[in-house]
C-alpha cells in the first residue's frame, strides 16, 4: 500500500469485505491507492478473488455499497473463471506450448525433468517426495523461463542496441511484462507455458522500450522491425492468455 495512502487508513479499518449475492457470500479485498479517484473493481485471476481498490478519503461504507451494488458481476466474472489447473501428479500442464502430463518419479534422482513416451505423449517427470511436486514443478518452470527470457531479450537488447541492466521473473497478473527507465524487466513466469512465438514477443516488445519507453507509433514500429510475429502473438494472448493464470493453483 501506497505510504501517503496510509494516512487515511483507520487502525481498524478491514482489509476484506464480506458482500452477499443470492446464496452467495464473496469476500472482497479492500486496497487504497493514492492515486485513485474513484472505487474500481478487479479480478485477481490466480489468487481468484475480487479487489477494491478506493481513494485515500473513501470510506469503508461506500466501499461495501459500491461492492454489494456490482455484486452480480462479481459472481458472473469469478464464475468464468477458468478451471483451476494445480500440479499434481496426473495433471496436463503445457510447456513452451506443448502439453505434458505430470508424473511423479518418487525413487529416482534429481529434480525436474521431460521425456518423451513410446506413444509420443511428453510427460514433465518429477523425482522426490509427493509434498514437493508442486513446488518443484513451479520452480523449474520458473528457470525454464528465466532461460528462454534471458536469451530473447539479449539477443533483441544487441540489435537494437541497447543493454538490459536486469531481468526478473514474477507472478505478474495485470500485465505480463514491464520494463523500467533504469533498463530492468520483469517478466510472468507463466510464459513458459506459451508458444515460444509469444515469449518472443514479450522479450522483444519490453526490450523496445528501452529505445522508446511509450507505446507510440515510434514504438510500434521497433518492435514490428525486430518481430515479425508480434500480430500473431497479440492475438494468441487476446485469445488464450487468461487461460495460462489457471495453472499451478488451486481452487
Amino acid at each position: 500500500m501506497a505510504t501517503r495512502a496510509l494516512l487515511y487508513r483507520r487502525p481498524y479499518e478491514p482489509s476484506t469485505l464480506l458482500i452477499k449475492h443470492g446464496s452467495q457470500v464473496f469476500a472482497i479485498r479492500v486496497r487504497r491507492h493514492r492515486r485513485a479517484r474513484r472505487y474500481t473493481l478487479r479480478i485477481h485471476p490466480t489468487d481468484r478473488e475480487a479487489i477494491l481498490t478506493m481513494p485515500p478519503r473513501g470510506t469503508i461504507a461506500e466501499a461495501k455499497e459500491f461492492a454489494q451494488l456490482h455484486g452480480g458481476w462479481i459472481a458472473a466474472r469469478l464464475g468464468r473463471l477458468p478451471k483451476a489447473a494445480p500440479f499434481h501428479p496426473g495433471a496436463v500442464v503445457p510447456l513452451r506450448g506443448t502439453p505434458h502430463r505430470i508424473v511423479h518419479r518418487a525413487g529416482e534422482r534429481g529434480t525436474v525433468w521431460t521425456e518423451t513416451r513410446d506413444s509420443g505423449e511428453k510427460i514433465l517427470c518429477v523425482a522426490g517426495g509427493f509434498d514437493h511436486v508442486d513446488r518443484r514443478v513451479h520452480d523449474y518452470l520458473k528457470r525454464e523461463a528465466r532461460r528462454d527470457l534471458q536469451k530473447a531479450a539479449q539477443i533483441y537488447a544487441a540489435e537494437l542496441g541497447v543493454r538490459v541492466k536486469r531481468l526478473s521473473i514474477r507472478d505478474q497478473s495485470s500485465r505480463w511484462g514491464s520494463c523500467t527507465s533504469a533498463g530492468s524487466l520483469s517478466f510472468s513466469w507463466r510464459l513458459i507455458l506459451a508458444p515460444p512465438y509469444v515469449l518472443d514477443y514479450l522479450a522483444a516488445h519490453e526490450v523496445a522500450h528501452l529505445v522508446e519507453m511509450n507505446h507510440s507509433p515510434r514504438f510500434w514500429k521497433v518492435v514490428g522491425r525486430i518481430c515479425p510475429s508480434q500480430e500473431r502473438a497479440k492475438k494468441w494472448l487476446d485469445t488464450c492468455g487468461n487461460d495460462l493464470h489457471r495453472y499451478g493453483i488451486e481452487d
